[in-house]
């Protein structure tokens, strides 16, 4: 038995790929990316689906989404670069079934309006040395579910926003959160038995 998945994205998917990748790899093994939904019918994130043969829908309406969950039988949901925050109605519909990864180490830098670019401007701002990611459970609270994993990215003299988000997804990003999925894929299966 493998765990359904269903990816939550809005932009390019490279955290996508990195799962997509980690499940050819047999890294995330007891899961299995069975649908991708993007809240912008634009996001290059659906290409990659396509590009896998992984379904794939459009919806902002959460709703529909929980219909489309509904539908494909899903046991986990993975927010990958998704810009919106769920209701408290619908986390609550799926308790530690929904994971994300956030761009810093959490409780650092993390919460309502900390997402991309602005993670990382607040770092060097801050003058921090060490940043990184987390992947986490979600709640009602932004970014306020339990930790899973993180990993650590040291922050260099020149860094600017742009070169530190790159990598910090390179080293820990797309590192640890197929790592995660795999964890709580576990998790889920003993459940199940």
């Amino acid at each position: 038995m493998l765990i359904k998945i269903a990816v939550l994205v809005s932009g390019g998917g490279t955290n996508l790929q990195a799962l997509i990748d980690a499940q050819k790899k047999g890294i995330l093994k007891d899961g299995k990316i069975s649908l991708v939904i993007s809240s912008d019918e634009k996001a290059y994130a659906l290409t990659r689906a396509k590009e896998n043969g992984i379904p794939t829908a459009v919806s902002k309406n959460e709703a529909e989404i929980l219909g489309l969950l509904s539908d494909y039988s899903i046991d986990l949901i993975i927010l990958a670069g998704y810009m919106t925050i769920l209701s408290k109605d619908f986390v609550s519909r799926y308790p530690n079934r929904i994971i994300n990864i956030h761009p810093s180490l959490i409780p650092s830098f993390c919460g309502k309006g900390f997402y991309g670019l602005k993670v990382h401007q607040a770092a060097l701002d801050y003058g921090v040395k060490i940043t990184g990611a987390t992947a986490h459970f979600v709640n009602e609270i932004p970014d306020g579910g339990q930790i899973i994993l993180q990993k650590a990215v040291e922050i260099l003299p020149d860094d600017t926003p742009e070169t530190l988000q790159k990598r910090v997804m390179e080293q820990a990003e797309w590192v640890i959160f197929p790592l995660a999925a795999q964890l709580v894929c576990e998790r889920l299966l003993k459940e199940y038995e």
